[in-house]
């Protein structure tokens, strides 16, 4: 039974307007380097919101991203102590999983999703109802480190990879993502940092 210091299993937003999102996960800091890449931060220069999707080991990385935009995360697997890490402590930047609601549409954001795209174990209908409560036009994970869009089952889903730790290799400059709400369309790209 989840007890009443647990983070939220899922926090809901709504933002109006056209947004860029900024994309990140996986930043593993310390763990990785002792900061995230300047070219991340350029990278994410004109974002209105940055999404960062779980493993970043320490909160810090929220506040360093705060600089440049607000910031919403979700809970990785690095954050709640696996492989004899500490727990990250509560944010109220933090749940489990996220879900935005812009001009129309649902955002849906959280760390590990197996179910998608790589190993079609759960159905994604009952996959988003496990994370969200149901369907979301748009799907947000990390946790892999490869860079992925694509869209299944009229879901638009990205990975932004790793700024810090691509394809889980050693440190190097990695990718970020970005997510453009316009007219109530979405469009998903990802980008190397140089």
């Amino acid at each position: 039974m989840a007890g009443s210091n647990d983070p939220p299993w899922l926090n809901e937003h709504t933002f109006e307007g056209d947004v860029l999102i900024g994309l990140v996960s996986d930043t593993h800091i310390p763990e990785a380097r002792s900061t995230v890449f300047d070219e991340m931060y350029e990278a994410f220069r004109d974002c209105d919101l940055i999404l960062h999707g779980g493993d970043m080991h320490d909160v810090i990385v929220l506040d360093w991203l705060q600089e440049v935009a607000p910031v919403i995360g979700v809970r990785g697997n690095g954050d709640d102590g696996s492989s004899g890490r500490p727990v990250a402590p509560d944010d109220p930047r933090l749940a489990h999983n996220q879900l935005l609601h812009i001009q129309g549409l649902k955002i849906g954001m959280t760390h590990s999703f197996p179910e998608l795209p790589y190993t079609g174990s759960m159905p994604l209908d009952q996959a988003m109802e496990r994370h969200w409560g149901g369907p979301v036009d748009v799907l947000v994970a990390g946790d892999t480190h490869v860079p992925h869009v694509t869209l299944r089952e009229g879901v638009l889903i990205v990975n932004s990879g790793s700024p810090t730790y691509p394809r889980n290799l050693q440190t190097q400059l990695g990718t970020v993502g970005f997510l453009q709400i316009r007219d109530g369309k979405p469009e998903a790209w990802i980008e190397q940092l140089h």
